[in-house]
């Protein structure tokens, strides 16, 4: 079977920063009492930053002149608040989010109100294609099974929490999570590792203004680093590696999308072939 990958595998490594940041980085995504949408041609991806102040926002499946535009219609959805207290409607019934909880919405529901209790909810959302609905579901933090990896030697120790997984909130394709790193930790996905089977979108955060984290993407035998600051999200297409290294500790989203859910389906990329 022949192989033809999207052309940014043939350019990403004489892109200028400017232009490689245009095509895998979403910036200004959490503004105050606004919508912002950004989506990639890979695997279908859509991400939103949501942040009601005193007014609840609407997110609609046909609302073609706004900016929540085709977000909802015939996709899935999964929903973060990296803020503080919030809640989400929808179907008829609300949702409450504290920070860390995850929400995921099925392919019926066609619109949703975002609100905020205290006017500094952020919630950041997740969209790919499906094509079966599955229920509504929310995974409060507390009960999110928390997986704690790495150690202090290796700079990078870390707690996982899986939301939307096999084993957790079902769904089509969407696998949603976040990965909070302990103070003096600051690597992470190291080994790192390509998903030729779905891409993946990180959304960092918790970094303090003047932090950064360097995130490491491309072909492992031709890397490139993007330096991403708070609240912004990157996109690792397929045949890109993932993995980032920060100035401080931080935490970030991560969510997948393609053709299987399965964890284990990965292409762990050897130190020595790193270039």
């Amino acid at each position: 079977m022949q192989t033809v990958n999207e052309s940014g595998v043939d350019s990403y490594g004489t892109a200028g920063n400017e232009n490689l940041r245009e095509t895998y980085v979403a910036e200004g995504l959490f503004v105050g009492g606004e919508i912002q949408v950004h989506s990639w041609e890979v695997d279908g991806t859509v991400v939103a930053g949501i942040c009601p102040k005193d007014s609840p926002l609407q997110l609609k499946s046909d609302d073609t002149a706004g900016p929540g535009s085709k977000v909802m219609l015939h996709r899935e959805t999964g929903i973060i608040n990296l803020g503080g207290e919030g809640a989400v409607e929808a179907n008829g019934q609300s949702y409450v989010l504290k920070r860390g909880d995850t929400l995921y919405l099925g392919k019926s529901v066609e619109e949703a109100s975002f609100s905020s209790v205290a006017g500094d909810s952020k919630f950041y959302v997740l969209s790919y294609p499906a094509d079966k609905d599955h229920p509504i579901a929310l995974c409060e933090k507390a009960k999110a099974d928390p997986l704690a990896l790495g150690s202090k030697e290796e700079c990078n120790e870390r707690v996982i929490y899986k939301t939307i997984h096999p084993d957790g909130i079902q769904s089509c394709q969407l696998m949603m999570g976040y990965t909070e790193l302990k103070p003096g930790s600051v690597w992470n996905t190291m080994p790192c590792h390509t998903h030729l089977k779905r891409s993946e979108v990180y959304c960092y955060f918790d970094l303090a203004e003047d932090s950064r984290v360097f995130h490491f993407m491309g072909k492992p035998s031709a890397t490139r680093n993007l330096v991403m600051a708070n609240e912004q999200v990157v996109c690792s297409p397929r045949w890109s590696i993932h993995c980032g290294c920060g100035t401080s500790s931080y935490s970030f989203v991560w969510g997948m999308g393609g053709e299987n859910q399965d964890f284990t389906d990965m292409q762990v990329v050897p130190m020595a072939e790193l270039k």
